[in-house]
């Protein structure tokens, strides 16, 4: 049972509520970008200038707004730089199968450097090279229209909708407590576990200091 629980993970802090309250978000926020969209020419064939990996930013700036991953920058960076780095490798890797991989693997790297790692990117990156109406239709602009006007729509829902829920966004750490440990501690523990987490330094170390501070005064 222990092993089949690590396949079903639940996001921490998540209620059903929240979970709920993402969707009808996320309903808004896809709507806001396609009405957004709409203001663009549609290419042939096609009935909206939307392009797919929006979706999955939604579920991030929605269901989950402070991670990383879901920031300002990280949504509409993230998808139009690897949009732009999936566009080169296609005119430059003759080949779609490797240029599928070229794009998401470079796109991953460039997101890095640029602090703007985001999921949907690698779909952005894969849908320049594999091509779509959309793509054709709009040639060079393809990063900026539609991909970074869908994801800059996406961005400004999503603001709108966690100012009146009252969620931070874009994500500021909580106010701070006491420090019952250093800072480094924390930096050389993550060190040692040679793992990536989906949260900000910041937000784990005021959780990290607020647990102790909870186990304390328990234990008094």
């Amino acid at each position: 049972m222990a092993d089949l629980r690590r396949w079903l993970p639940q996001l921490a802090g998540s209620t059903l509520a929240d979970r709920v309250r993402a969707g009808c978000a996320a309903i808004l926020g896809i709507t806001l970008a396609a009405l957004a969209s709409g203001l663009l020419p549609s290419a042939p064939g096609a009935a909206l200038m939307l392009v797919a990996p929006i979706g999955a930013s939604a579920v991030l700036v929605f269901a989950v707004p402070a991670s990383p991953l879901a920031q300002p920058w990280a949504v509409i960076g993230g998808n139009s730089i690897s949009a732009a780095v999936g566009m080169i490798v296609a005119a430059l890797v003759p080949s779609p199968e490797i240029a599928a991989g070229v794009a998401v693997g470079g796109a991953i790297i460039v997101m890095s450097l640029m602090r703007c790692l985001h999921p949907p990117g690698g779909a952005s990156a894969l849908t320049a090279v594999l091509g779509t109406p959309l793509l054709a239709h709009s040639g060079l602009w393809f990063p900026l229209l539609p991909v970074g006007l869908n994801s800059l729509a996406l961005v400004l829902a999503a603001w709108a909708w966690h100012r009146i829920s009252g969620h931070s966004y874009p994500h500021r750490p909580p106010a701070a407590v006491a420090p019952l440990f250093h800072r480094e501690d924390m930096d050389k523990a993550l060190a040692e576990m040679h793992e990536s987490f989906d949260v900000a330094p910041e937000d784990l170390d005021a959780l990290l200091n607020r647990a102790e501070a909870h186990a304390k005064a328990r234990g008094r």
